[in-house]
């Protein structure tokens, strides 16, 4: 079975919200709500591909040093093994906007479960509210 490595941010604003993403009708598993991330590529660390996907995701900017790693979790889509590390951010520069033409709200973590949550961040939205 093939891995792909992919980081994910809980981004936590001054209230303690936590934003998170609706996937668009163009993408697969659209509907679902995402903590906004993606896929490591073959020549970036973890904390880097968390970074680039905010800045392209989000438009905004933050720094390696401003993500604390949280936990991890393993799913299988498409005969893939998707190993999704959860970083905790609660500083960056700007102010997040959709950049692909999906839904952005800022939630309380515990609101996340009134929330359809894509399978591999599902797994990891206890043990968000739990720290939290």
């Amino acid at each position: 079975m093939k891995h792909q490595l992919v980081s994910v941010v809980a981004l936590i604003d001054s209230d303690s919200r936590i934003l998170i993403s609706k996937r668009p009708a163009s993408k697969k598993l659209s509907g679902y709500w995402e903590l906004p991330g993606g896929k490591v590529e073959a020549d970036e660390s973890p904390y880097n591909a968390a970074v680039r996907e905010l800045k392209e995701e989000l438009d905004i900017k933050t720094w390696s040093n401003c993500l604390t790693p949280l936990t991890f979790t393993c799913h299988v889509y498409d005969n893939v093994n998707h190993i999704v590390l959860l970083f905790v951010c609660r500083k960056w520069e700007g102010f997040p906007l959709a950049h692909e033409s999906n839904e952005l709200k800022w939630v309380r973590s515990n609101e996340l479960n009134q929330f359809k949550m894509l399978p591999a961040n599902h797994g990891m939205m206890a043990i968000l509210r739990d720290w939290l």
